[in-house]
Parts: structure tokens; sequence; C-alpha cells
């Protein structure tokens, strides 16, 4: 419990030990229905959840940041991120919102032993070697099943947001006991570099806030817009 933040929070702050940025608090209030049936998880409604991530920014850029990364650390906002972001659009800000995906595997480093490793698994685990070791207890790795159940049988065209449960029934995939120091030491500076590069592009992007400034301007009148 709590690993994608731990482990997001880590990334992020040794990101701006290279690259300055103010970090803000570590913030809980992610998308993470699918986990409702494990003990523990605090799954806030949607509309709370859109409202406490508008009311951030608001005040994050009442205090003078007006440009705002999100750093997603947990596969579960994958969708909720860009769509929040999306929503700036729908009236004036004087700020801009950016979303800074999970990184994707680093080419090279350590061989990976397992090809199944989405949560709690191999890569997960190793980073919280790294991140927080003393929350790791790898000999537990194997007490449950991170196998795909392969429970639906949908074209990958479809989506349900009933997929991960029907695919991972204990929250977890993988098997984190082939975890190792070298794997997450890889995979956390790969992580920092991706969030270091965005915060250093973030920094130099002059051209985002005056194009949503040219839009909200447009939209009030869209007849009069040209083509």
């Amino acid at each position: 419990m709590g690993t994608d933040l731990i482990n997001v929070r880590y990334a992020a702050l040794h990101a701006a030990e290279q690259e300055y940025a103010v970090v803000f608090p570590k913030y809980y209030f992610g998308q993470i229905f699918e986990a409702k049936h494990e003990p523990g998880t605090v799954a806030y409604s949607p509309d709370l959840q859109l409202r406490l991530l508008q009311e951030t920014t608001d005040k994050m850029a009442r205090n003078g940041c007006k440009k705002v990364i999100i750093v997603n650390g947990h596969g579960g906002n994958n969708s909720l991120l860009p769509f929040f972001a999306q929503t700036q659009l729908d009236k004036p800000h004087d700020y801009v919102v950016y979303v800074q995906s999970l990184p994707e595997n680093a080419a090279g480093g350590p061989p990976r032993k397992t090809a199944m490793d989405l949560h709690a698994g191999e890569g997960e685990t190793s980073l919280t070697i790294v991140t927080r070791p003393d929350l790791v207890k790898i000999e537990q790795a194997k007490s449950q099943s991170g196998a795909d159940e392969k429970r639906l049988k949908l074209p990958t065209s479809l989506y349900t947001g009933i997929w991960w449960y029907a695919r991972f029934l204990n929250h977890y995939s993988g098997d984190g006991s082939a975890a190792t120091k070298e794997l997450g030491a890889w995979d956390a500076a790969n992580w920092v570099t991706n969030i270091v590069e965005a915060i250093r592009a973030v920094k130099t992007d002059q051209e985002s806030l005056k194009l949503q400034n040219e839009f909200y301007q447009k939209s009030l009148h869209p007849l009069e817009t040209q083509p």
C-alpha cells in the first residue's frame, strides 16, 4: 500500500535536486477504483477527485506556480490525468497544467526475468528496494499469485473498467520475488532523468500559455474564428 506514491515521490525529489523545482507535498488522491476490494483502499468519488485536482492547481497558481507538472506514479491515473489536463480548456486559467506520464522501461540495464510485470512485480518491487527498502519483504512475494487470470475474452479494441480485476484478482501482476536492487537503481535513474527533462522543457516553454489564452478568446466567439 502506498508504493506508487512512495516511488514517484522519490523520483520527483531527486529530479528537483538536479533541476530546481518547487515540489508540492504528497498528493494521495488518485484514481483507485480497481482496488476497492482490497483492504485499506480509499477510493474518492470521481467528482471529488477532479475538484481536488482543480482546487489544488488553482491554489498553486494563486501562489505563483504558473507551470504545474503533475508527475504520474500510478497506472490507474493514466486516463484521469490527461482528462484533467484537457478540462483546463473549459474556462480560462492563467497557468498551464502538464502531465508527465509513467516512464517506459529503459533500454539496456540489468536483464528482466519476467514478462508479466505491471503491479508489485519484478520492476515495481525492484524500485521499492531502492526507494524504501525497509518496506520490502521479498520472501512474501510468492504468497499470492500475480498471474494473469484471463477472465475476460474481449477484443483489444474494447475497454471495460473491470479489466484489471478480471486479469489480476489479487491486485498483483508478475512476480516480486524476481526483484533486484540493480534493476531498481536502473529504473529509478531513468525515471529521474525523464522528470528532469520534463522540468527543463516546461521551464523553456513560452508557447503553451499564449496558445491557451488565444484559444480561450476564440472559444468565446467560435463563429468569428477565421479558417
